[in-house]
């Protein structure tokens, strides 16, 4: 199986071994009934017989102590340091579409830059008419708008382009959120700049150690881009690019630029000036897809998983997951439980948004026998998720990012999960 860290265990034939003769019909178990004489009805609990906290006892909420297990986590062994690393969002642990802010995974090249909003500033340059310097007051009094947008690093599930590596949905697509955002339309500013003939791309540069840099072609930062200074209510955290990071809807997450101090407007991709391009992805035959920015339709089982098992034994069981597109929204998701022999749709709950995380539910009576799950999101666009094999065959395995095949795990008899790939 798994520990805290990931790592797969060696029991995957055990797993696939009679999996693929599970259906979705099972005798049902029924819900097991209260004892009558069960001491946590008839009996005063411990917390029934004294006053609790008072309302100034925890200025700032925090989950309740028994939640304490829901966080972020690190993977050692991936990076060398914390500070150039990674953390995964527990996603097996949440539910709906909306990722808690302090469980919003993290990725730095520099560490958090701890920065003081008042002598924060945006500079925008360039192919401009007029270079403007703007403090988060002079930002904050313009339009504003709410979003709702799905972020993913294009190395969420990369590891596994050559097979199965990481135990955990937490590990193999834990690197995404989804968040209401609160900010400036980006258009916005650019206008109040004016744009010089000529111009086609912007250059965001972080105000962090690293001084990240990503280009962003012009017709996508009129159409969608925010300026963002809030996410889910109340101020960026410090994790996250507060006081103002970029949003780019849709689009690979190294572009949502953190920290953002300066926008520079040029008439081509400046890592393009520089011989190498940030938004490729290598082929099995050599070549490169370029300008590789778009996040394609994807989902995940989040339970049962590795990190997630039946712990109820047979019965009524339920299967829900996420699903996404950085083309639009998802129209429909389908689950499997026998590896692919027989599909079946799934029940979308929550609202649909625009490249948005999507919740799935397919409820259904667990026979007890192992199983092999399945989900395949189909997009607003007609695209198919495909599976790892078919995406393999166009696209190799030498590269580490926009991974996006449908993700197996196998369960056995006693409810336990593990990452496989079946033919």
């Amino acid at each position: 199986m798994s520990d805290s860290d990931g790592r797969r265990g060696a029991t995957r034939r055990g797993f696939i071994k009679g999996a693929l003769a599970a259906g979705a019909g099972a005798a049902s178990a029924g819900a097991a009934g209260a004892e009558a004489g069960d001491p946590a009805i008839t009996e005063l609990q411990p917390w029934m017989r004294a006053f609790g906290p008072g309302v100034d006892a925890s200025p700032y909420g925090l989950p309740s102590e028994h939640e304490s297990h829901v966080r972020r986590r690190y993977v050692e062994w991936l990076r060398p340091d914390t500070i150039s690393a990674v953390n995964f969002t527990p996603i097996h642990q949440l539910d709906g579409i909306i990722t808690p802010n302090g469980l919003c995974f993290e990725r730095h090249h520099s560490g958090v830059a701890l920065i003081d909003p008042g002598r924060h500033r945006l500079m925008i340059n360039g192919l401009v008419d007029t270079p403007l310097v703007f403090t988060m007051e002079d930002l904050k009094r313009f339009p504003r708008e709410n979003r709702i947008y799905f972020l993913e690093c294009a190395a969420n599930s990369g590891m596994e382009w050559r097979g199965p590596q990481l135990n955990g949905c937490q590990f193999t697509h834990g690197m995404i959120h989804n968040l209401m955002y609160t900010g400036i339309p980006l258009r916005h500013v650019l206008d109040e700049a004016g744009l010089k003939p000529g111009a086609k791309w912007l250059l965001a540069e972080s105000a962090d150690a690293a001084a990240m840099t990503r280009s962003i072609p012009l017709e996508k930062a009129l159409d969608d881009c925010l300026l963002a200074f809030a996410m889910n209510g109340e101020a960026l955290r410090p994790e996250q690019g507060y006081p103002l990071r970029l949003v780019v809807p849709g689009w690979e997450g190294n572009m949502w630029i953190k920290w953002l101090r300066r926008i520079e407007v040029g008439d081509r991709p400046w890592h393009q000036r520089e011989e190498t391009s940030k938004y490729t992805d290598l082929l099995g035959d050599g070549r490169t897809r370029r300008f590789t920015f778009e996040m394609d339709a994807k989902s995940v089982i989040t339970s049962p998983s590795p990190q997630a098992p039946i712990t109820h034994g047979p019965g009524p069981t339920i299967i829900t997951g996420i699903a996404w597109s950085g083309r639009g929204t998802i129209a429909r998701v389908d689950v499997t439980l026998d590896g692919g022999v027989n599909w079946h749709t799934a029940r979308l709950s929550g609202p649909s948004f625009d490249k948005s995380l999507h919740r799935f539910y397919f409820e259904f009576d667990w026979d007890g026998r192992p199983m092999l799950l399945q989900s395949r999101a189909i997009d607003s666009t007609g695209y198919v998720q495909p599976t790892k094999d078919a995406l393999r065959a166009v696209r190799g395995v030498s590269s580490g990012y926009h991974n996006n095949g449908i993700q197996t795990w196998a369960i056995d008899s006693e409810g336990r999960a593990e990452n496989v790939e079946i033919s």
